[in-house]
Parts: C-alpha cells; sequence; structure tokens
C-alpha cells in the first residue's frame, strides 16, 4: 500500500480554487432563508459553506491571473461577498414580507402586543407575523425553493464568472427594486384582512356614537379578534397563494439580478 502523497506545488492553486467560490458562498449562507437564522450555530454555516465549495469548486472558473492577494483580487473578493449576499437578501425579502403581512394584520385586530421572540431573528414579533413566517417555511420546503436557491447560486458562477463581469450599481439597483415588489406583495396578502377589519373598526365607531353607554372595550376587543380569525379562516386559500406567488417573484428576482434563466418552480 503506498503512502498518501501531497503534491506541495500544486496546494497554493487548490486553496485558490476553493476560496473564491466559499467567499459568494459564504455571502449566501449569511443572509439567505433558513440558514441565516440566528439559532444555526456559526460551525454549520462555516461547513456548508465550505461543502457547498468543494462541490462546486470544479465548475468554477477562476483566472489564472488572479491573485488573492493583489488589489484586483481584494476587489473581485468584495464583489462576490456583494453577489452572495444579494442573492440571499432577496430570497430573505420574501420571508420578511409576508411576516410583515401577519404583523399588519396582527396589529389592526389588536394582536400587536402578542409577541413572542422570533427564531429567525432573534427579536420580539407578533405571534401571527409567526405563524405567517411558519407558513412561507413549510410552503418554501414543500416547493424544493431551498434546491432551487442553490441551483440559482452555482448557476451565478457561470453568468457573473468571478473576475470577469463586475457586479455594478444594476445589481444593486435590481436588489432595491425587486424588494420594493416583494414588499408590495406581502401588503396585497394582507390587504383583504385589513379592510375587513377596517370595516369591522367603522361599525363599532358607528355604534359607539349611537350608544355612548356601551363599553367600546369590553364589545369591540373581542368582535375585531373574531372578525378577524373568521377572515383569515375565509381566506386561508388566498394566503396560499400569496405566499406562493411571494416566492416566485423572488426566485425570478434572483434569476433577473444574476441575468440567469428563471427556473421551473412546481
Amino acid at each position: 500500500m503506498q503512502p498518501l502523497s501531497i503534491d506541495a506545488t500544486r496546494l497554493p492553486m487548490l486553496i485558490a480554487q476553493l476560496w473564491w467560490p466559499a467567499l459568494r458562498i459564504g455571502g449566501f449562507v449569511a443572509s439567505a432563508p433558513l440558514v441565516s437564522a440566528v439559532t444555526v450555530p456559526p460551525r454549520v454555516k462555516i461547513v456548508l459553506t465550505l461543502a457547498l465549495a468543494l462541490l462546486l469548486a470544479p465548475a468554477v472558473v477562476v483566472p489564472a491571473t488572479l491573485s488573492v492577494f493583489s488589489a484586483r483580487g481584494v476587489l473581485v473578493a468584495a464583489q462576490d461577498l456583494v453577489i452572495g449576499l444579494s442573492i440571499g437578501t432577496v430570497a430573505q425579502i420574501a420571508f420578511e414580507a409576508i411576516s410583515f403581512a401577519g404583523q399588519t394584520i396582527a396589529t389592526t385586530m389588536g394582536l400587536g402586543f402578542a409577541s413572542l421572540i422570533d427564531p429567525q431573528r432573534g427579536a420580539n414579533s407578533p405571534a401571527l407575523g409567526q405563524l405567517f413566517m411558519v407558513f412561507a417555511i413549510l410552503t418554501y420546503l414543500a416547493l424544493d425553493g431551498h434546491l432551487v436557491l442553490f441551483a440559482e447560486l452555482a448557476e451565478s458562477f457561470r453568468t457573473l464568472p468571478i473576475g470577469a463581469n463586475p457586479f455594478g450599481r444594476g445589481g444593486v439597483l435590481a436588489v432595491a427594486v425587486w424588494g420594493g415588489r416583494i414588499f408590495q406583495s406581502g401588503i396585497l396578502i394582507a390587504l383583504p384582512a385589513v379592510v375587513a377589519l377596517i370595516i369591522v373598526n367603522l361599525a363599532l365607531g358607528v355604534l359607539t356614537r349611537a350608544a355612548p353607554q356601551m363599553n367600546l372595550f369590553g364589545v369591540g376587543f373581542p368582535l375585531t379578534m373574531v372578525a378577524g380569525y373568521l377572515v383569515l379562516l375565509i381566506g386561508v386559500g388566498g394566503l396560499g397563494y400569496g405566499i406562493v406567488r411571494t416566492l416566485h417573484q423572488s426566485i425570478a428576482a434572483i434569476a433577473e439580478m444574476t441575468a440567469a434563466t428563471v427556473p421551473r418552480v412546481p
């Protein structure tokens, strides 16, 4: 049995071959849904970054003249980090928009005070917003959204090669524009429930003017909560459609941002 031998002359080349994809993947892991949660240990994120880098390194084309310690290498490294962060951020914005829809409905129902620690962000969030976030995560996994997102990340190495095409103002502007569109989708998800609850509050206001002796807090608060739950129960089908549509928009945004083809999601 021959001993394992390592060619030391190829070691710098192998490290560089792993270093460049690891930068983009590290930015993606730091901002993508689920894997960027505060509950995920940093060691898991590092292992995931290195594992994906090892898988994608053979398919990544690195310019032979690109040095890690050169000024151009620093700029390319920053560019790769920005690309990875942008891909993960656009996907994360979709989840934030869905959670925002739940928080808006909770505030309108009077449940804004019912908050819990959000395990995704490590901060207080209304319970209804967290429920919407759970729905979004389950839908995301059911549609294999995580696999589609990894495919988009791998495709970005072909459409945005390392050190070849600069990711300039156009890519950053695309993140901002699509972020606004995705949050618009979140508002549309919450709009039916908010309109119904506003009508209930207007009716309570008229009733209070007609009967001033009525205890508004004793009657209005439970009635608003019941109306909100009924609206959510009736519109659960539309809620699912809105979540799927928002996730599709985020994938399309990533595909447009990286100039890749839009993957087909079930």
